[in-house]
């Protein structure tokens, strides 16, 4: 059986980041439905939203400056965990 991947959200509930990291996990989960094994949310403290796929830091709101969107996170996701997949209306 092959791993399937695992992402990991890392949030600051003091910041009340909980509601965008629960539709980026939704986001994720409707476009790599047999493609992902897991989509796990870690509440944090200090400002902190960082996106991991199998351990690698894929997105840091410190890093960019701001969080990303559904498009580009999926892309991030896609071009790791599932690179033949079509994402349709995301890719253009």
């Amino acid at each position: 059986m092959n791993r399937k991947a695992r992402v990991e959200i890392t949030y600051c509930s003091a910041c009340r980041f909980v509601l965008r990291a629960t539709w980026l996990a939704q986001e994720l989960l409707m476009t790599f439905d047999t493609d992902l094994g897991e989509v796990s949310l870690v509440p944090s403290t200090g400002g902190i939203f960082e996106v991991r796929l199998d351990g690698e830091l894929i997105w840091s709101k410190k890093v960019q400056g701001r969080f990303p969107d559904s498009k580009e996170l999926k892309q991030l996701v896609r071009d790791r965990a599932a690179p033949t997949r079509d994402l349709g209306h995301s890719d253009r």
